[in-house]
């Protein structure tokens, strides 16, 4: 059993729920903290739950003394209602969490973003993505390892009729997204996951970024 700890944001999410499984389930953390809106009803004895008001994280700043950070947020216009209210959850909960992690002494942090994602971009999505990746670089983390993923498959909670056309459509074309292509294959959230907590145990320094094909290939 490992001695490290862990920070996870978005623990009921796609992603966010199968890199719990994941995290709980391997032995390099002895444990895992999750902050959430409402509990899971899920026990495990590394698991340390804290239901937290996110508009005042620093009210639990305890439970960010981890080494690594783990952040799958991220919410749609459509649950938000608003733009500020999505990049409320998109942009400043993850920066708020991530500063508060690196001055209680965490090593690197870990992000779900986006395809695409650019501050420059004139998609508001993509810019709010790309901002946040700016950001998270100047808080001083040794590692930042930032995920884009194409389109992902899974059990989602919540309906959205647009993905859940392209997942069905989608993954039988894959055989023609070859090469330089492949980036834009869909992916398992399960994958996802996999490939972050394999990326968690490189002991690398800076800036990474990983598209698709190259967290299908972390993840093998």
């Amino acid at each position: 059993m490992g001695e490290k700890a862990a920070l996870l944001l978005g623990a009921s999410g796609l992603v966010g729920s199968e890199l719990l499984q994941c995290l709980l389930n391997e032995k390099d953390y002895a444990s895992i903290v999750i902050l959430v809106r409402k509990p899971l009803g899920i026990q495990h004895h590394k698991l340390i739950e804290v239901q937290a008001d996110f508009d005042h994280l620093e009210w639990y700043r305890e439970h960010f003394h981890v080494d690594d950070v783990f952040c799958c947020l991220g919410t749609t216009i459509k649950k938000a209602k608003t733009r500020e209210a999505m990049t409320k959850v998109d942009v400043d909960y993850p920066l708020s969490a991530a500063k508060l992690a690196q001055e209680e002494g965490a090593r690197q942090i870990l992000v779900i973003s986006s395809m695409g994602a650019d501050p420059q971009s004139s998609f508001a999505y993509s810019r709010m993505k790309g901002m946040l990746e700016v950001e998270l670089g100047n808080v001083g983390f040794q590692a930042l390892h930032i995920f884009r993923p194409s389109l992902l498959l899974g059990n989602r909670k919540e309906s959205r009729p647009g993905e859940s056309a392209a997942a069905v459509l989608l993954p039988p074309l894959s055989f023609l997204l070859v090469g330089p292509l492949k980036k834009y294959r869909a992916i398992q959230a399960r994958t996802v996951a996999l490939a972050m907590h394999r990326a968690a145990r490189n002991n690398s320094q800076g800036t990474t970024i990983y598209l698709s094909d190259e967290m299908e290939a972390l993840a093998k």
